[in-house]
């Protein structure tokens, strides 16, 4: 079996993670509705994990309809577990918190400290969906991969490296809702990565950051190691980092 994984962009903040054996990760699974992900994109033919940031419709658009095609296992902090679990049944919810770590089939799923809101809006109208986070893969073989979520920076982001040393980094640079190119290449400061995937940009007018932005706020050794994917474009997960 080959130890190369590949991570898919499928826009805005969604990941699709294939892993060497074929197992498949989505994060942040928003597919048809989204205006940046391809449409041979919007019903995938597999989907074993779903791990989830926070609440908002932009980031859990697609857990009704792969927790019934799939019955996957979603890994989300435990109050939006409830909730989803009340609505989706069909998933196998497997609930957590900030500063935790759980182990599921050998891969290491960890939750950490993220700023921004998480509400869940279902079929009861808006409910409370907990803290929003972001999250870290750890898989023997393959780099660990560090998912910030929606977030602003944040000095804490130094723990977080320190904890994980994430060789690849996903940071939002859209502005608005988010941090921002230069709060993201603050951001980037606090990590000694292989690659930085820049996300949730392009996906509406009013996210108006853009890479060349966030590169011209990074330092020069940080901005060689930018890695900006097209809605659609794969690149192969190594134990180093991205291999574009």
């Amino acid at each position: 079996m080959s130890h190369t994984g590949q991570i898919t962009y499928l826009g805005h903040s969604t990941f699709r993670l294939t892993l060497p054996d074929q197992r498949v990760i989505y994060i942040d699974p928003w597919l048809e509705g989204n205006p940046l992900c391809p449409k041979n994109e919007w019903h995938p033919a597999r989907a074993d994990y779903l791990l989830l940031t926070h609440a908002h419709s932009d980031h859990v658009g697609a857990v009704p309809q792969l927790t019934e095609k799939f019955g996957c296992k979603v890994i989300c902090n435990y109050d939006l577990a409830g909730v989803l679990g009340e609505h989706y049944p069909r998933g196998q919810y497997c609930g957590m918190n900030i500063g935790g770590t759980q182990e599921l089939d050998g891969i290491m799923f960890s939750m950490t400290k993220a700023f921004h809101t998480s509400g869940f809006t279902g079929p009861k109208g808006l409910t409370y969906g907990g803290a929003s986070a972001g999250v870290v893969i750890e898989l023997a073989g393959l780099a660990t991969l560090y998912h910030a979520g929606d977030t602003d920076v944040f000095g804490d982001m130094a723990l977080i490296e320190e904890l994980y040393q994430p060789k690849i980094v996903m940071l939002p640079i859209g502005d608005h809702f988010t941090m921002g190119p230069q709060g993201a290449a603050i951001a980037a400061r606090y990590f000694q990565p292989h690659s930085i995937i820049p996300m949730h940009y392009a996906t509406y007018p009013i996210l108006t950051g853009t890479v060349e932005v966030f590169k011209r706020h990074l330092r020069p050794d940080l901005a060689e190691k930018v890695r900006p994917l097209a809605p659609g474009q794969s690149a192969s997960w190594t134990a180093d980092g991205l291999v574009a």
